[in-house]
């Protein structure tokens, strides 16, 4: 039994592609810029004290990515926030293929439209080498998590790893994904 594409990767392939090539006129189809890992990273401070936190944290993650986390631990050991080297301080899910796109599918359409006071987010994210990465507030905008399991709000970072070499190119791409970017200042002055 042959088993069906996210919604998001059929329209990369079919859609974005050629749009990405008549954009940046790549003579190579390598060139193309595509969408590699989508990595989530939780880091949960309060671990320190009660490992319960971690432990929802994780269940919470694990719900979100349909992917058991990897736990992180701290490096160094800081006095000052009673941190020891090797202590759980947090999770981390790295999600690629199939995963991915349905998880940039769900982001997309479902998760960004629901936080408060959404206008869309920055197009100036980027790291310089055409990766992005977004940070929410609160988890409970993921509609797959339960409220009243998850009642104390932890945030998580969201980055989205690309094939492209600059900025310009990966914006492109993730535009054409649907990715929701503020209006750019230049664009809207000259309409």
């Amino acid at each position: 039994m042959a088993e069906s594409k996210p919604r998001l990767q059929v329209k990369y392939e079919n859609d974005v592609r050629k749009a990405l090539v008549e954009l940046h006129g790549y003579a190579n189809p390598h060139q193309i810029p595509c969408v590699e890992k989508i990595t989530l990273n939780m880091g949960v401070g309060q671990a320190i004290g009660d490992k319960k936190v971690l432990d929802l944290a994780v269940e919470c993650m694990t719900e979100i990515s349909g992917q058991k986390p990897v736990i992180t631990t701290a490096r160094k050991s800081i006095a000052n926030f009673r941190l020891r080297e090797g202590m759980p301080i947090g999770c981390m899910v790295t999600l690629r293929r199939q995963r991915m796109y349905e998880f940039l599918d769900r982001l997309v359409s479902v998760v960004l439209p629901r936080v408060r006071d959404f206008r869309g987010i920055s197009r100036k994210a980027f790291d310089g080498r055409g990766n992005y990465t977004l940070g929410l507030t609160e988890q409970l905008v993921f509609p797959e998590l339960n409220p009243d399991k998850f009642t104390r709000p932890q945030g998580m970072n969201i980055t989205i790893v690309t094939s492209a070499n600059t900025n310009d190119e990966a914006r492109d791409l993730l535009e054409k994904l649907g990715m929701p970017f503020k209006q750019d200042k230049s664009k809207k002055g000259a309409a």
